[in-house]
């Protein structure tokens, strides 16, 4: 599935504009997630980003933001603290409530993590929370800037360097990371909790976890990452979490499945799908497919529209039928492709048309053949595409009977 991106604003805890991202899929969405990344980080993280198109191409949407006064969102970051971190999440997910839908799904990287487990109580709508090398005690995060603790203490706030950038730090953000006691907070957490952690995660130790999945209360899971570091900076292991926390979500934010269809030997049915103008499901057989019309359009892309799949069937048809010609002949083929593309052109530009007035349909049919083949295979091969039954029905004349269904 497509992932489409659109980046947004909305007002932070503080009143400052904080800069955010959504990821949604194209199509279908079957519920909205809450990503909250780690200390001092941004949303545009690679893990953040892998793990949010990830769950986009599974059918959930996400939204991931800056906290105020990293990455490209307003404010200072000394005014902030760990609680206004948490406000953060509130605001974001109210501004979700109002403009798409409020988060069932919150995910959280690092301080992210224990950010998201105290921001759920506040957020009605959660069903489940989701951490990713959680610390199980806030003030964990202490350690980034230990040499400096003291001069923060003494003189209010302190200039310090986290990943190559400097930040002040004051009193009170120390002071706000001592007054959540996080394994209290999951002991009453009332949501599905999963937590992932890596054994050799030399940020926050994976004791951590352990302590989280100790405190929590059922329904809770614990995945190991197996040599993910912190920052899960190998794709694959982002890669993983996305696939796992949509599997969980599975039960939390159901896939919206297709209509059921009921159909005969040889009967294709086409069912609305209820999901706005133009998505269709598609029953031909036992399987499903599904048509939709391009955004530019009024769609929603979330599937083939109409002619992509006049375009598919004589494509295949097209491959199936020189396949089966080459095979016949003992010919080698290394490479099959189709490509197709539908157009509308004034009859008086097209040399081979039998109509010389109005606008006729125009199908361009470009086909690859590779292998050890001759001129004279590769002529009698493309001779052979314009006998497959899709084509020839398409040159035939047609008539499409239409009556209305019997009610009742």
């Amino acid at each position: 599935m497509a992932v489409r991106k659109e980046s947004v604003n909305f007002t932070g805890a503080l009143g400052d504009t904080l800069a955010a991202r959504i990821d949604r899929p194209v199509g279908a969405v079957r519920g909205f997630a809450l990503f909250a990344h780690c200390f001092t980080c941004s949303k545009d993280l690679a893990a953040a980003r892998r793990i949010a198109d990830g769950l986009a191409e599974r059918g959930i949407a996400v939204l991931r933001f800056d906290f105020t006064g990293l990455g490209h969102s307003d404010g200072e970051f000394a005014n902030t603290s760990f609680a206004s971190n948490i406000d953060d999440l509130v605001a974001a997910a109210d501004w979700m409530r109002v403009e798409h839908q409020a988060p069932a799904i919150l995910i959280g990287h690092s301080l992210g993590g224990a950010a998201v487990l105290a921001a759920a109580a506040r957020i009605p709508e959660v069903k489940g929370v989701a951490t990713i090398g959680a610390p199980a005690d806030p003030s964990h995060v202490v350690h980034n800037f230990a040499g400096r603790v003291a001069d923060i203490e003494r003189d209010g706030e302190a200039e310090v360097e986290l990943a190559g950038r400097r930040f002040r730090v004051r009193r009170e953000f120390l002071e706000a990371l001592k007054d959540h006691a996080l394994e209290a907070t999951v002991a009453k957490l009332r949501r599905d909790l999963l937590i992932f952690h890596a054994p050799l995660d030399q940020t926050v130790g994976i004791d951590n976890a352990t302590l989280l999945f100790r405190a929590a209360r059922h329904p809770k899971s614990f995945v190991s990452l197996d040599k993910a570091d912190h920052l899960l900076t190998r794709p694959e292991d982002a890669g993983y979490v996305a696939a796992v926390l949509s599997g969980w979500a599975e039960r939390l934010v159901p896939t919206v499945q297709p209509a059921a269809i009921e159909t005969t030997a040889g009967e294709v049915v086409v069912v609305d799908a209820g999901e706005g103008l133009f998505p269709q499901w598609i029953a031909a057989g036992d399987h499903r497919l599904r048509a939709d019309e391009p955004v530019a359009v009024g769609g929603t892309d979330s599937g083939p529209a109409p002619y992509d799949l006049l375009l598919a069937a004589l494509g295949t048809c097209t491959n199936m039928t020189i396949k089966m010609y080459a095979d016949r002949k003992g010919w080698r083929l290394d490479r099959l492709e189709t490509r197709l593309r539908h157009d509308r052109v004034h009859a008086e530009d097209c040399a081979d048309c039998e109509t010389r007035e109005g606008m006729v349909d125009r199908i361009e049919r470009r086909i690859a053949l590779d292998g050890p083949l001759d001129a004279t295979q590769r002529a009698k091969l493309l001779e052979i595409a314009g006998k497959c039954p899709v084509h020839r029905t398409l040159h035939n004349q047609i008539r499409v009977v239409t009556s209305l269904a019997d009610e009742g």
